[in-house]
């Protein structure tokens, strides 16, 4: 378990607030000492954060220890560098710049210079709804639990940030703690609650998870299964969101059970839990590998790992579609490299519908994969996980439709059946398949996509954030799917301890 330690300079600092044996003034977390092998967390509060103050030497010494601090030091450098912090808000929410020019004309700004705007944000929140958006992204990229941000509009240029600089509780007004309270209340309920009486875990695993994904990797109900499974082996399961990014190096591990992307948040959650040096399933080198089509293409054809016949086409490529028409005949699927769930997979039957395709795919991305129709009546889905086979699924497509995902209206999305069987069941040229595709990509959790046709095998896809819902990949193996996936997070934390 973790335990978070608020910093302050002097005693007094901390006097509005609820006392607690968690609040260390700077000469006592000097003297601090924590047994081996466990987790601190440190939210450095002290009032200044320039060179050689005690600010400054606070996240140093904490870094210097393996504390978990904020801010770090490297923010504390980079809060003196205004080209890092720039930020052109513009790009945000209108009614940022509406706020904002509101806020000046109560303002007599410097003339000379421009109107300017001074706020305080509190670990990522704002006192003014407004300026949620930019208090969200400046923590994301300098986390700093109080901040005090100024804003200034310059002719030509708009509103920019001007200066940045850390600021202490014993800085704040009434009504500023009240703000600060709820925030740090909601960054970490530790310092305000008492534990509930409950078991000791040996680990701590956050999910993240999204409650308003509409085709979430696991259902609820799977969810939940792998809380239960995850405590039987001494693991505490914890469903994190994305609000929680800071909040990673309380845990040992980070199972991500929502839809992955490159430019996306769970992407940067990945990268941040492994700096961390959590475990992490999906790993960000998985997510990279396996959520663009168009390395996984290649790095399929090179390695003679069998797929589909396929063609890699750029959009400044005039003779695009002549080419697929020559290679791959009709009908031929076109798809854009990122897309998941069937979305941006789009089926051509002559050169008319192709050439539609290609404008609309090359809308959303410069380069787009054309690929032979390989029809079948289901595609396999083999689960891998460390490198072995553990489930196996065939996923029939939608009746009247050509894949397994029909998207109609209204967001609605329709599925075709399925049927889970036992990995020896499968046949063996379809389970090697799967396995020569992801040991190309790591030691992770895969589901490999593959279409088979008598003796012909033809990787599809592998995607680094398998679906497992509950009755459906868990139908043959039931909790025991579960438990095989804690199991191996066990096994990994445990590594990583000693």
């Amino acid at each position: 378990m973790s335990r978070l330690l608020l910093v302050v300079d002097h005693a007094r600092d901390w006097a509005p607030y609820y006392p607690s044996e968690d609040v260390l003034t700077f000469d006592q977390y000097l003297q601090f000492s924590a047994p081996a092998h466990s987790r601190v967390r440190v939210i450095n509060l002290c009032q200044s954060g320039r060179y050689l103050s005690q600010g400054y030497y606070c996240s140093l010494l904490a870094e210097a220890r393996g504390h978990h601090v904020v801010p770090s030091v490297m923010t504390l450098n980079d809060l003196g560098r205004k080209g890092l912090f720039s930020l052109q808000l513009e790009e945000l929410d209108p009614s940022v710049i509406q706020w904002l020019d509101q806020a000046a004309a109560e303002v007599r700004g410097d003339s000379r210079n421009g109107r300017s705007v001074k706020v305080r944000t509190y670990f990522g929140q704002a006192e003014q709804p407004e300026l949620k958006p930019v208090a969200r992204v400046l923590f994301e990229r300098l986390p700093c639990p109080i901040l005090e941000v100024e804003f200034r509009h310059r002719k030509g240029k708009g509103w920019q940030i001007e200066t940045m600089k850390p600021a202490s509780p014993s800085d704040l007004a009434e009504k500023q703690q009240d703000v600060f309270a709820a925030a740090l209340d909601r960054f970490s309920s530790i310092v305000w609650r008492k534990p509930r009486t409950r078991r000791r875990y040996r680990f701590d695993l956050a999910m993240l998870v999204n409650p308003e994904d509409p085709l979430p990797p696991s259902d609820e109900e799977a969810l939940t299964k792998f809380e239960k499974a995850g405590r039987k082996l001494g693991i505490n399961v914890e469903r994190i969101t994305r609000r929680d990014y800071m909040r990673l190096p309380e845990y040992d591990g980070l199972f991500i059970r929502e839809t992955t992307a490159i430019d996306h948040h769970t992407y940067r959650f990945a990268r941040k839990a492994e700096a961390e040096g959590l475990v992490v399933i999906d790993d960000p080198v998985s997510i990279l590998r396996c959520t663009n089509k168009v390395f996984l293409a290649d790095l399929l054809r090179t390695n003679k790992v069998p797929t589909p016949k396929t063609l890699i086409l750029s959009r400044d490529q005039k003779d695009a579609a002549a080419k697929v028409i020559e290679h791959l005949g009709f009908p031929v699927v076109v798809k854009i490299p990122d897309g998941a769930f069937s979305k941006g997979v789009l089926k051509a039957k002559d050169e008319k519908e192709l050439a539609e395709a290609l404008k609309t795919l090359f809308r959303q991305s410069a380069l787009v994969l054309a690929q032979e129709y390989f029809p079948t009546d289901y595609d396999w889905r083999i689960g891998v996980l460390g490198g072995r086979a553990i489930y196996a699924c065939k996923y029939f497509m939608v009746k009247g439709h050509w894949q397994i995902y029909q998207h109609g209206e209204a967001k609605q999305v329709e599925s075709g059946d399925y049927d889970t069987l036992p990995t020896y069941e499968v046949p063996r040229n379809v389970v090697q398949a799967a396995l020569n595709a992801t040991r190309l990509i790591g030691d992770g959790l895969y589901g490999v996509d593959i279409k088979q046709a008598g003796n012909r095998v033809a990787v599809i896809e592998v995607n680094d954030n398998p679906s497992i819902d509950s009755d459906v990949e868990d139908r043959f193996l039931g909790g025991e799917l579960y438990t095989l996936i804690m199991q191996e997070f066990l096994s990994r934390m445990e590594a990583k301890r000693r």
